[in-house]
């Protein structure tokens, strides 16, 4: 007979959830082991990376910098009067001596002024000739005077004498010799007076014709500094070397401060060169250095470091030794390296693309075999031109990729093919 069966569906739906749970469980299993595996290293050309090897031993700090040569002597000419140019004589390029004469200029009211300056000078002359003439006159009449009141005084004087011995005899009487004596009393004081007067008025004669001579030093001033402006609308070179620059043309007015021409001295050179300014902390005086003229390479030493910063540079003067090249010349575009210091012992490695000195960078270093490279952090040092010195992170022998990886940085390694 039949026998009725329990119901199964209880259990088969609790199967199902069995069922589903564990599938579900396996793909959150396989999801997070997925999500833990590292990318895929990607592969990079040998040859389009830069790889240099850690090496140890001296290391020469250098800095560089592009520049310009000039001229260490430079005189600017400016326009010292207003006036118009009337001839120019010798054109850019052309060597100079102090006295060349590098234009003509004119200006009528200036030369009519130092005619005028120069009248008047010569009346000053002449009024001083004058008044020392007339002074002097003056002074013989005084003397000639107390020259007269001295010889009557004398002969007073021996008349009184005279009086006395007659007196003495009896044959004049005491009126007589009494009246001499006054009167030998009376001219000896105009004498005295006489010879004051002639001292006063030598005094004041020195003081009348001072005061005619600054009238006359004062002209005369006046009429040099007519006389130099008038000199000075012939422009002269002032020193021995090159004109090179002349801005003016025939006909043209100029105003004074108006710069009229430069003037250098070629064999006197040196370069001006721009160093970026997260480099020249360490530039000092006196610092070797070497320019590049790109016709060959001169030696010489620092002499002035800008104490500004313009446009993110420091200009730092080199003066050259030595034999300049052939070609070199003002504003010649050069290359300027300037030894820092030379260190004896030190790790270093080529400058990486990117990374400032004193700092910590990340570089890909070769693995054994040189067919990977395994991200590691290094630090930085001092650095130079093309080399920068290794803190820590690397050893000698070690080699690592120096180009731009940036394009990288969600890997930390690299295939290399």
């Amino acid at each position: 007979m039949d026998i009725p069966r329990p119901p199964q569906a209880h259990k088969q739906r609790l199967r199902r959830i069995a069922y589903a749970g564990a599938g579900l469980g396996v793909v959150l299993l396989i999801t997070l082991g997925l999500a833990r595996l590292k990318p895929a290293a990607p592969g990079v050309e040998r040859a389009t990376v830069w790889v240099d090897a850690v090496k140890r031993g001296p290391m020469v700090r250098q800095v560089r910098g592009l520049g310009t040569l000039v001229t260490e002597e430079v005189r600017w000419i400016p326009a010292t009067t207003e006036g118009r140019v009337e001839r120019i004589l010798i054109k850019p390029g052309t060597a100079v001596k102090p006295d060349s004469v590098l234009l003509e200029m004119t200006n009528p009211e200036l030369e009519l002024t130092a005619q005028d300056a120069l009248l008047q000078l010569r009346a000053a002359q002449a009024e001083y000739t004058n008044q020392r003439v007339r002074l002097e006159s003056q002074r013989l009449d005084q003397e000639a005077a107390a020259a007269k009141v001295r010889a009557d005084y004398h002969q007073a004087r021996l008349q009184a004498e005279a009086n006395e011995e007659l007196a003495r005899s009896g044959l004049i009487a005491n009126l007589t010799l009494k009246l001499s004596r006054v009167n030998a009393e009376e001219l000896a004081n105009r004498s005295d007076i006489e010879q004051k007067r002639l001292s006063i008025g030598a005094e004041a004669v020195q003081a009348q014709l001072a005061v005619h001579q600054a009238r006359v030093d004062q002209l005369r001033a006046l009429y040099n500094l007519r006389h130099s402006e008038v000199e000075a609308l012939r422009v002269r070179a002032g020193i021995e070397g090159v004109l090179q620059q002349l801005p003016l043309e025939v006909g043209q007015r100029v105003t004074p401060g108006t710069t009229l021409a430069k003037v250098a001295q070629p064999g006197h050179l040196k370069a001006e060169l721009k160093i970026a300014e997260t480099q020249a902390k360490d530039i000092q005086i006196g610092q070797p250095a070497a320019v590049d003229t790109h016709n060959g390479v001169v030696s010489g030493r620092v002499s002035r470091v800008d104490p500004a910063v313009r446009s993110g540079t420091v200009t730092v003067d080199v003066s050259l030794e030595g034999l300049l090249p052939q070609g070199a010349r003002p504003d010649l575009s050069v290359d300027g390296t300037i030894e820092l210091e030379r260190l004896a012992d030190t790790l270093s490695v080529g400058r990486p693309a990117f990374g400032q000195p004193q700092s910590v960078v990340s570089l890909f270093k070769l693995d054994e075999g040189g067919r990977s490279a395994t991200r590691v952090q290094v630090k930085l040092g001092r650095s130079s031109v093309n080399t920068v010195e290794i803190v820590d992170g690397l050893r000698e022998g070690d080699q690592v990729i120096l180009s731009d990886t940036s394009q990288w940085d969600a890997f930390d390694r690299l295939r290399l093919r």
